[in-house]
């Protein structure tokens, strides 16, 4: 106990210490929200994965797709990092970085008012983020309060989202975007050591890799060796959450915010293999171990298939039994993860509240000062009514489903009129419209007559998929049939890609 609560208050000191640090970077929005837009890759890169990859997947995501699909939920990470990670970089970090700038815009709501020139759209959008940021918020708590319980029997799980929420908030609001970057690395490193240390500490249980994978195949099954083949015994279901979780990111504004604040060119390109080798490490890992997770079935007390305390036990299962020293890092692992994620999470909706719904609206003249210290003000808003909403973990469903609803309706809404923002000129206001009520309606929709929805598309997972694709065909469909932005205006727009650079001959042979 002693080791892990000194742990713990290092931990935690560390995190706040970068925060006061950091004051002088954040005294202004672009500082406060961007870091000044001179963020290098590796803090890039690592704010990126941090955020992406938290106690959500480590507890929820691992242990119920690990439960399912068995050893192919590995195809997860992969997807995760191939398409969430080395993709998205590729294909929208510079064009993110260049129009961003060009426009000025520091929020996605606030891209989409310039961008299709609304207001309207600008406020809705920032609405949209406020309200499906919450459940995702709320399943960070509720899978750090399992971990909790497990190594720290007999202390309140309260008073670990307290801490978790004052400690977050205290550095978050001192140091702006720059203490999350700077965080975010330090509690990056502690990810990829512990995922490291805790597979090679479950596999050594169960005997090793060979050993472990001989085992999962005697599992009982409809199909003999289902959870030990390489698509598992639902490969449908497996292609469902890899999309969700991996192209997903590229409409959500805690994640596409990063590229806005990238330094140089030079920042892209690193920024893109560290986030990709990181993500294949913490999310590859993530998985893979939770691909064992039937092997603990002895210790869960399975009814009709399914552990009887629900998926989100699994992994504090699987852990329960190794040595203090491993839990000890595994605490502070999730603690990190779920710490870097939440604010982002903060940071995100606390700036889009502020520069997209009160700037001009509410309050028609907002200083620099008066603008940071309201958001520095949304983020303990925003901070406690998650932490009430996680208080009632009871009430809570599994985070897998919270997560999906989230992402459903974040990446839904968002993820096409984004990507057609940047590539393509004939996207219209109406198509953005369209996309924005079909994606987020729909996970509405889902939580309040799930029962009526066809037997696919019940699951958020599955039904949050729908709504990216739908997002992403809908837009050219009604883009071509309602009308078009003035061409002169969105010429403009599009001018940041053409301007001239020079370059060395490494980087082109030239005539």
């Amino acid at each position: 106990m002693a080791l892990k609560i000194g742990m713990l208050v290092v931990f935690f000191a560390v995190m706040i210490a970068v925060g006061l640090y950091c004051r002088k970077n954040s005294t202004d929005v672009n500082g406060f929200v961007l870091g000044g837009r001179s963020v290098g890759p590796w803090l890039t890169a690592f704010a990126y994965g941090t955020s992406y990859f938290s106690a959500v997947i480590f507890v929820g995501y691992a242990g119920q797709f690990g439960w399912k699909f068995g050893i192919a939920s590995t195809w997860i990470g992969i997807g995760n990092a191939v398409l969430g990670s080395l993709l998205a970089w590729i294909i929208l970090g510079r064009r993110t970085r260049l129009m961003s700038q060009h426009l000025e815009t520091a929020t996605m709501p606030e891209f989409f008012g310039k961008r299709y020139v609304s207001d309207a759209l600008k406020i809705f959008a920032s609405i949209i983020v406020f309200i499906f940021l919450i459940p995702y918020t709320a399943s960070l708590y509720n899978g750090l309060s399992r971990l909790f319980e497990m190594a720290f029997p007999g202390i309140d799980y309260s008073v670990c989202v307290i801490v978790m929420a004052v400690l977050t908030g205290v550095y978050v609001i001192a140091g702006g975007y720059m203490a999350t970057a700077i965080n975010d690395f330090i509690q990056g490193i502690i990810m990829l050591i512990g995922i490291v240390a805790v597979i090679g500490s479950v596999l050594s249980k169960n005997g090793g890799f060979i050993t472990a994978l001989e085992n999962l195949a005697k599992v009982e099954s409809e199909v003999p060796g289902a959870f030990n083949s390489f698509f598992g015994p639902d490969p449908i279901g497996l292609l469902f959450v890899v999309i969700l979780t991996s192209l997903g990111t590229w409409g959500l504004p805690q994640m596409v915010q990063k590229f806005y604040a990238i330094k140089s060119e030079k920042d892209i390109e690193k920024g893109t293999i560290i986030s990709t080798v990181f993500a294949v490490v913490v999310a590859g890992g993530c998985y893979f171990l939770g691909g064992f997770g039937r092997l603990f079935g002895d210790k869960l007390d399975v009814v009709n298939g399914n552990p009887s305390g629900g998926f989100d036990a699994i992994i504090p299962t699987m852990l329960s039994n190794l040595p203090e020293i491993i839990i000890a890092v595994v605490i502070v692992l999730v603690l990190s993860a779920s710490m870097s994620t939440l604010s982002s999470l903060v940071l995100a909706s606390s700036s889009t509240l502020t520069l997209d719904m009160i700037k001009g609206h509410v309050v028609k003249r907002m200083s620099e000062k008066k603008q940071v210290l309201i958001m520095r003000a949304l983020i303990v808003v925003f901070i406690a009514i998650s932490a009430i909403i996680a208080l009632n973990k009871d009430k809570l469903g599994y985070i897998a489903d919270m997560m999906g609803i989230s992402w459903g309706a974040l990446a839904g809404a968002f993820l096409a009129p984004f990507l057609y923002g940047l590539y393509w000129k004939k996207a219209t206001k109406l198509s953005v419209w369209v996309s924005f009520i079909f994606g987020a309606g729909i996970m509405v929709l889902n939580m309040l007559i799930r029962p009526s929805f066809p037997t696919l598309l019940q699951s958020p997972i599955n039904c949050g998929v729908i709504a990216m694709v739908g997002g992403l065909l809908l837009v050219p469909v009604v883009s071509l049939i309602t009308p078009k932005m003035k061409k002169e205006t969105v010429e403009n727009m599009f001018e940041c890609y053409n301007q001239e650079v020079v370059v060395s001959k490494k980087k082109s042979l030239g005539n």
